[in-house]
């Protein structure tokens, strides 16, 4: 029994604490667009992707805000669904540029691009 009572007690604080603190990042519609693109397909066109995270991109640096990982990249995947590849390639550039730690993944998306 005190078993379970921690564990409740420390699944309540967790969810207090993650309610209570504000994320250093703007996440805009960025969530709700990867659930949409793979819940609910076709209901996400790259085009519609593609102007709400721009659009979230000027919003969160109008609050002087970053985005989370993953934005950025996800941007240049949907300029890469569309045939937009210089518009790919910056938005991955960003990506690296702002997390390093995601250049393994993207280069190799860079350079299967480029043999295309």
């Amino acid at each position: 029994m005190r078993g379970i009572r921690i564990s409740l007690t420390a699944a309540a604080l967790s969810a207090l604490t993650g309610c209570a603190g504000k994320s250093i990042y703007y996440w805009g519609r960025y969530e709700e667009l990867l659930y949409e693109m793979h819940a609910k397909p076709g209901t996400a066109d790259p085009e519609t992707q593609i102007a709400k995270l721009t659009e979230d991109i000027g919003k969160a640096h109008a609050e002087g805000k970053p985005v989370p990982p993953g934005v950025h990249a996800h941007l240049g995947y949907m300029y890469y669904q569309q045939g937009n590849l210089a518009s790919a390639e910056q938005e991955f550039e960003t990506e690296k540029h702002l997390f390093p730690e995601s250049t393994v993944l993207l280069d190799g998306f860079l350079k299967r691009m480029a043999q295309k």
